[in-house]
């Protein structure tokens, strides 16, 4: 096997998919809000009396939350400090974009989800009169009703602690496929785990778990597309074509 190889481009990238869907998504769940289907939900995780079913779950608490958030923070180190150390032991220096590009991913697409719970006000399902609280609901794009306490709950912020490895899949798709396939399929299944451990405890809505998925996404892929993705020249799809015959 030619040791250019090592070398290659990267794989084609179908943005019909990658970044139409998710976009086209976004745009709908802006026209069309899924309040019943939110509401709905929440209503069939809250027991009236005692509250949401996991309202007060050690395990979802301390587990699934507080444990689960700092494996994902470590593992940003970790590929932080391995990021670095390529820069300096040669051995590793391949590794040191996609790494420097995972940390990059990981971190825009966990830091923009405070800012945008200060900026959109949404109110938690715990909060909300219906639900045993004293705040009154409203929808994504309605006006704030008054009042001393401005929700904080969207997007999902756990939820985004599993769904920023949508990184991983980018940082692996054009060198370990496969791999990469794991690592998305590893990516959405945290990430729905995170988000129906929070909506059980009264922490969210469905949607606003939904668009923290759409905008992990979005943010990975365009970090991407801009750090690492590199499509091949004409040159390349002949000798790629060769090899591939060879094979």
């Amino acid at each position: 096997m030619p040791s250019t190889r090592a070398f290659l481009p990267s794989r084609p990238l179908n943005y019909g998919w990658a970044l139409a869907l998710p976009l086209g998504l976004m745009a709908l769940l802006l026209i069309v809000e899924p309040v019943s289907l939110d509401l709905a939900l929440a209503n069939w995780m809250y027991q009236p009396g005692s509250g949401f079913i996991g309202r007060h779950s050690w395990f979802l608490e301390n587990v699934l939350h507080d444990r689960a958030k700092q494996l994902i923070i470590l593992l940003g180190v970790l590929a932080l400090a391995a990021s670095l150390a390529g820069v300096i032991h040669k051995p590793w220096r391949h590794l040191s974009r996609p790494l420097g590009y995972l940390v990059l991913s990981m971190g825009i697409a966990a830091s923009v989800v405070t800012p945008l719970k200060v900026l959109t006000a949404v109110q938690c399902p715990w909060d909300l009169a219906q639900f045993g609280g004293k705040e009154t609901y409203s929808s994504l794009l309605s006006p704030r009703p008054p009042t001393d306490h401005p929700g904080r709950c969207w997007p999902g912020g756990h939820a985004s602690s599993g769904f920023v490895l949508f990184a991983l899949y980018f940082a692996l798709r054009d060198r370990k496929p496969k791999l990469a396939r794991q690592a998305f399929w590893l990516a959405f299944g945290l990430g729905c785990l995170f988000s129906l451990s929070r909506m059980a405890q009264g922490a969210h809505f469905l949607s606003h778990n939904v668009w923290t998925a759409l905008l992990d996404w979005v943010i990975c892929l365009g970090l991407y597309a801009l750090l690492l993705y590199r499509p091949a020249s004409a040159g390349e799809r002949t000798v790629i074509r060769t090899w591939k015959a060879a094979d």
